[in-house]
């Protein structure tokens, strides 16, 4: 395996939709609602990828406030997407960035341009390309 790739492993037994989801020697599940026949023991697909673009976003702006010394107390991400049975090609995800600090219009602005950034943003505006095969 490529060392500059990262990787994730997840396992889905006879249990309901509990799937355990590995990567980098980190462990979080993911699952279902109750109405769907899950547990809801985890986050869903879904929320995992809209957890993946904020916390993306949320680190690409504070490695940048700290990079410039721009006194950044706390970012916040509010995401949004549409159910994921209702996804398609032109599905939209909605980002809302809250900025905490003494900070100028400038910076603000700035900060937004830089979340764009981030490489997930960067990956999910571009088209992805899935090969699977069997194992």
């Amino acid at each position: 395996m490529d060392e500059n790739q990262i990787t994730a492993v997840t396992e889905l037994d006879q249990t309901n939709y509990l799937t355990k989801v590995y990567a980098g020697g980190h462990f979080i599940y993911a699952d279902e609602p109750e109405e769907v026949g899950g547990k809801d023991e985890g986050m869903t697909p879904g929320a995992l990828l809209l957890a993946s673009l904020g916390s993306c976003t949320a680190i690409t702006i504070r490695m940048y406030a700290d990079r410039k010394q721009i006194p950044l107390e706390a970012v916040k991400i509010h995401l949004t997407i549409c159910k994921e049975e209702e996804m398609s090609a032109s599905t939209k995800i909605s980002r809302k960035i809250e900025l905490t600090g003494d900070l100028t219009a400038e910076q603000r602005n700035r900060m937004l341009a830089i979340a764009d950034k981030c490489p997930i943003h960067k990956m999910l505006i571009n088209p992805i390309e899935i090969d699977t095969v069997l194992g």
